[in-house]
C-alpha cells in the first residue's frame, strides 16, 4: 500500500511518501521554491517524493493530510466569541480566507492534486488526522520500539497543544491532552517574538541565547504567566498574552511585567534578553521534566517518543534524558509541521486502513532523516558543467584527503552527499563543515559564511565510536536532537582575557579542545554518525581523526541566514558562489574558491530576507 502525507497552509509544507509502513521519501517544499517556511501547497516535493519512488500519483492509494481544518475553525470561533468583543479586527481580516479556501480544503486539495495529475480522483483517496495524531504518529511508528509512551508539544494543533498517547503494535491511543488556549509553545513563541525574533522561525535563537543569561525572571514567569501543576499540566494567565485576539503573541502588561517593551530585531542584546531567553528556558525545561517524570509514574513505560515543534528544544530533550525517568527516548527528527506529513501518512497506513506494523530492524524507520533527493556523479558533473564551476572529479580516497586537507587548512567546507535530510537539521549530508579545534572557526562561519547573529552555536557531529571520549554522552544521537555537555578532562582554563569577555562576546573564549563547538555553559548539541548509517560521512571523520586525533567536526546547515538549506547541486554551487565558503565537494567532484570564474560570484547577504 502507498501512501502519500501531505502537511501545508500553515509553515514548513512538505510531503511524505510510506510504502507498506516504510518512509521511502520526504521533504520540505521551501527546499523547491527556495522560501523559507513556505507554507504553500507543497507541489514540488510531491513531485520529488513520486519521482524517488518512481511512482505517478495515480498508484497512490491514499492521501493523508495532517490536520483537520473544520476542528480549527472551531476553535477559532469559538475562542474569538470567548474574547469577542477584542479580536474582531483580527476575527474580521481572517473570515475571507476561512470561507474562501479554509473551510473547503477537501475540495481544493482535491483540485490541486488533479492539477498533479487528471486522472487522480483527489477526494476519494483524500483522507484527514487530526495534528496531534500526525505528530504522534510520525513519532511512534519510525520508533525502535514496540511499545512506548508518545508525548506530543507544540503550540497548538486544531485543540490541542500536549498530547500523551501510549503506542503499541499498530495503535496509537490518546490518553489525556493539554488544550488551547494553555500551550507550552505558544508561551515561548511569545518570548520568541518579544526578544525580537520571529515567531515560529527564531525560537532555537531564544534556546541558543539562554545560555548567556541567568534565569533570574524565572520566578517571575511561574508566579505569573504560567502555573504547573506537580504532574507537568499547567495553565496561563491570558491575561498577559495577545494570541487570542489579535496577531500579537504578548500585550503591553506582559511589556510592563518586565519592565521593558519588544526589542526590535536591530536592537542590540542586553544582558535583560539573555535573561529573560534563559528565564523562559529554565520553565519550559521545568513543565518538559515534570511532564516526563508523572508520564512514567503514570504508565511505567519504559519508552518515550517526542515529536512536535517544542521536541525540538534539544536543551530540555537533554535534561529529560538525564533525569533517567525513561530507559529510552526516540524523537522525530523532523518534529515539527513538515514531519506531521510523515505522521498523517503512517496514520493512514495503520489506523485508516488497518494494516500491522513492523518495528524497523538494525535503529529506527527514518534511514538517518536521509529521505530526500540525490544525484549521481554523472548529473552532478552535469549540473556543475552547466552552472559555469570549475571542479575536479576525484576517486573516494582522493576525495577525503582533499576534503580534510581544506578543514585542517582551516578552510570552510560545502559538504553535498547523497540524499537530502528530512527536517531542520543538516546531518552530514547538505552540510557546512569546520575545524572544531579552531578558536576562530564559530565566529568565521557565523559572520563570514552564514551571515548571521555572532552568539549562534554550532554543533559537532562525532564518530558514534568516540562520543564518551568526548562528552557526557554515550548513547546514539544521529539527529543532533540532545544537548551534552563537554568531558571536563576536554575543557581548558579560561584565560584572563576570555575571563574578561562580557554578553555575547563571552563566545569567542576557548573553553576546551574544540572550541568551535563548546557553547558557553560547555554544552553541545550532539550528532553521532556511525558507519551503517552514513558510511562517507563517516569516513570523513575517521579520515580527520587519523590526521588530526579529532573525531568531531563542526557540522551546520548548508545556506545562509534565511535561505532553505541546499537542495540541489546548482543551490550549492550558487551558496558557495555567494559566501566565503573557500571548498566544496558535491558528490565525488571538488572545487576550490580561488580556482572558480570571478563573474559567477555574488553578494548572497542580500539575497534572502533575514530569519
Amino acid at each position: 500500500m502507498r501512501v502519500l502525507g501531505i502537511s501545508a497552509f500553515y509553515h514548513d509544507s512538505a510531503a511524505a511518501l510510506v510504502v507498506d509502513g516504510e518512509a521511502v521519501a520526504a521533504a520540505q517544499e521551501e527546499r523547491f521554491t527556495r522560501l523559507k517556511h513556505d507554507r504553500s501547497f507543497p507541489r514540488g516535493a510531491i513531485a520529488c517524493c513520486l519521482d524517488m519512488a518512481g511512482l505517478s500519483l495515480d498508484q497512490v492509494d491514499l492521501v493523508a493530510f495532517y490536520d483537520k481544518p473544520f476542528l480549527t475553525f472551531e476553535r477559532l470561533l469559538e475562542t474569538y466569541l470567548s474574547f469577542a468583543p477584542k479580536g474582531f479586527r483580527s476575527f474580521s481580516a481572517a473570515m475571507p480566507t476561512w470561507m474562501k479556501e479554509k473551510l473547503f480544503q477537501k475540495r481544493l486539495l482535491g483540485q490541486a492534486l488533479r492539477r498533479l495529475d487528471p486522472d487522480f480522483d483527489g477526494e476519494a483517496k483524500l483522507v484527514f488526522a487530526e495534528h496531534h495524531q500526525s505528530h504522534a504518529a510520525s513519532a511512534f511508528f519510525p520508533s525502535p520500539f514496540d511499545s512506548a509512551a508518545v508525548l506530543t508539544i507544540d503550540g497548538v494543533g486544531e485543540w490541542a497543544t500536549t498530547t500523551l498517547s501510549l503506542g503499541e503494535g499498530n495503535r496509537i491511543e490518546v490518553a489525556r491532552e493539554l488544550r488551547f488556549p494553555h500551550s507550552l509553545g505558544l508561551l515561548y513563541s511569545a518570548f520568541t517574538q518579544y526578544l525580537g525574533f520571529r515567531v515560529n522561525s527564531g525560537e532555537y535563537k531564544v534556546m541558543g541565547l539562554a545560555p548567556y543569561g541567568e534565569p533570574r525572571y524565572a520566578r517571575t514567569i511561574l508566579d505569573r504567566l504560567i502555573d504547573i501543576k506537580e504532574d507537568g499540566t499547567f495553565r496561563l494567565d491570558l491575561n498577559y498574552f495577545g494570541y487570542c485576539t489579535g496577531l500579537r503573541m504578548t500585550n503591553r502588561r506582559f511589556e510592563a511585567l518586565f519592565g521593558q517593551p519588544v526589542r526590535k530585531p536591530e536592537d542590540r542584546l542586553e544582558p535583560f534578553h539573555m535573561d529573560v531567553a534563559a528565564s523562559v528556558q529554565a520553565v519550559t525545561e521545568e513543565v518538559v521534566g515534570r511532564l516526563g517524570r508523572s508520564i512514567a509514574n503514570e504508565t511505567g513505560a519504559r519508552n518515550l517518543c517526542l515529536a512536535g515543534g517544542v521536541a525540538l528544544n534539544c536543551v530540555a530533550n537533554g535534561r529529560l534524558l538525564r533525569s533517567r525517568a525513561f530507559e529510552n527516548v526516540w524523537i522525530q527528527p523532523a518534529a515539527g509541521d513538515a514531519g506531521g506529513s510523515l505522521g498523517a501518512a503512517l496514520a493512514a497506513y495503520h489506523h485508516h486502513l488497518g494494516c500491522p506494523r513492523r518495528r524497523p530492524t538494525g535503529g529506527d524507520g527514518m534511514r538517518g532523516a536521509y529521505l530526500g533527493p540525490a544525484w549521481d556523479d554523472e548529473a552532478v558533473a552535469a549540473r556543475l558543467t552547466q552552472a559555469g564551476a570549475r571542479f575536479r572529479r576525484l576517486d573516494d580516497a582522493e576525495l577525503l584527503e582533499s576534503a580534510v586537507n581544506a578543514l585542517v587548512g582551516g578552510q570552510a567546507l560545502g559538504w553535498f552527499q547523497g540524499r537530502m535530510e528530512f527536517g531542520p537539521r543538516a546531518l552530514g549530508n547538505r552540510s557546512i563543515l569546520g575545524d572544531p579545534r579552531s578558536p576562530a572557526m564559530q565566529r568565521s562561519l557565523n559572520l563570514r559564511v552564514k551571515f548571521r547573529e555572532s552568539f549562534r552555536p554550532f554543533a559537532p557531529s562525532v564518530l558514534r565510536e568516540d562520543v564518551a571520549d568526548w562528552f557526557e554522552l554515550d548513547i546514539d544521537s544521529p539527529y543532533m536532537l540532545v544537548v551534552a555537555d563537554v568531558r571536563q578532562e576536554r575543557r581548558r582554563p579560561l584565560s584572563e582575557a576570555d575571563e574578561a569577555l562580557e554578553g555575547v562576546n563571552r563566545v569567542n573564549a576557548v573553553r576546551s579542545e574544540i572550541p568551535a563547538v563548546t557553547h558557553v555553559d560547555h554544552s553541545a548539541r550532539i550528532q553521532t554518525v556511525d558507519r551503517a548509517t552514513n558510511p562517507r560521512y563517516h569516513a570523513l571523520l575517521s579520515t580527520f581523526k587519523h590526521r588530526t586525533g579529532c573525531p568531531v567536526l563542526v557540522n551546520t546547515s548548508f545556506n545562509v541566514r534565511g535561505e532553505p538549506i541546499v537542495c540541489t547541486p546548482e543551490d550549492a554551487f550558487r551558496c558557495f558562489m555567494g559566501t566565503d565558503i573557500e571548498a566544496l565537494a558535491v558528490g565525488n567532484c571538488f572545487l576550490l574558491k580561488n580556482e572558480q570564474d570571478e563573474a559567477l560570484r555574488r553578494d548572497y547577504r542580500r539575497e534572502f530576507d533575514p530569519d
